[in-house]
C-alpha cells in the first residue's frame, strides 16, 4: 500500500482527456466561499520541501485538485466537441448546427464564469503563498487567464454572429478562432490542477488550512 501511495503522491493522481477537445456542465451553482485561514506566512517565504504524506493526508490535500479537475474535464470535452467540427467539418454526435453553436456559447459563458469565480475567491487566497496564483509575482496561471479570455471573446463574438444570422458557421472559421489559444487553454487546465495537487499543496499549507478552504 505504501509503495502505491508514494507513486500517487508524485502527481495529483488524476487522468485527463487528451487533446482532441467537448461538452460541459453548468458551473454557475459552484459558488466558492473563501476560507478564513490564520496566515502567518509571508509572500516572500520559501515553500517547504515536499513532505511524505499518508494516503489519508494526501486525499485531504488533493481534494481541491480533484474538484477542480471535474470542472476542467467538462471544459475539455466541450472543446473537443467544437474542435472535432473545426477540423473535420463533420457535426459530432449527431448534433445540429444550432446545437453546436449553443454548445460553443455555453462553453464561453461557463469558462468565463469559472475564471471570474477563481479570480474573485480562489486565486487571492492561494496567492498569499503560491506565486503561480499571484499576477504581481509573475503568476503564470493568472496570465494564462488573460490569453484564454482574449481568445474566448473572439470565439463568442463569432458564434453570436452565427446565431443572429450575420455569419455562416464553417469549419475553417471556427478553427481560426480556436487554434491560436487552444494550447494555452489545455496547458492551463493541467497546470492549475497540478498546482492544487496534494503533494504541492502540502508545501504551502497545513492540513487544517486546506480543510478550511471551502471553494
Amino acid at each position: 500500500m505504501a509503495a502505491s501511495a508514494a507513486a500517487k503522491h508524485d502527481e495529483s493522481g488524476l487522468h485527463h482527456t487528451k487533446p482532441l477537445h467537448s461538452q460541459q456542465t453548468a458551473m454557475a451553482s459552484a459558488q466558492p466561499q473563501s476560507a478564513s485561514t490564520t496566515d502567518s506566512v509571508t509572500k516572500t517565504e520559501e515553500p517547504k520541501p515536499a513532505p511524505k504524506l499518508s494516503d489519508h493526508d494526501f486525499k485531504i490535500y488533493n481534494r481541491l485538485a480533484v474538484r477542480m479537475d471535474i470542472f476542467h474535464e467538462n471544459f475539455r470535452r466541450t472543446w473537443n466537441l467544437l474542435w472535432a467540427y473545426a477540423t473535420t467539418g463533420q457535426r459530432p454526435q449527431g448534433l445540429t448546427l444550432k446545437q453546436l453553436v449553443r454548445a460553443g456559447l455555453d462553453f464561453a459563458d461557463h469558462l468565463t464564469m469559472h475564471h471570474d469565480i477563481e479570480e474573485r475567491h480562489v486565486f487571492p487566497e492561494l496567492a498569499r503563498r503560491m506565486p503561480e496564483f499571484d499576477l504581481r509575482r509573475g503568476g503564470e496561471l493568472v496570465a494564462q487567464h488573460r490569453t484564454i479570455h482574449t481568445g474566448l471573446d473572439g470565439l463568442r463574438a463569432y458564434l453570436e454572429g452565427v446565431r443572429r444570422g450575420d455569419e455562416a458557421l464553417t469549419a475553417g472559421a471556427l478553427r481560426e478562432r480556436m487554434e491560436a489559444w487552444g494550447g494555452v487553454l489545455w496547458a492551463h487546465l493541467d497546470d492549475e490542477v497540478r498546482s492544487l495537487g496534494g503533494q504541492n499543496m502540502a508545501r504551502y499549507w497545513t492540513k487544517e488550512e486546506v480543510m478550511r478552504m471551502r471553494w
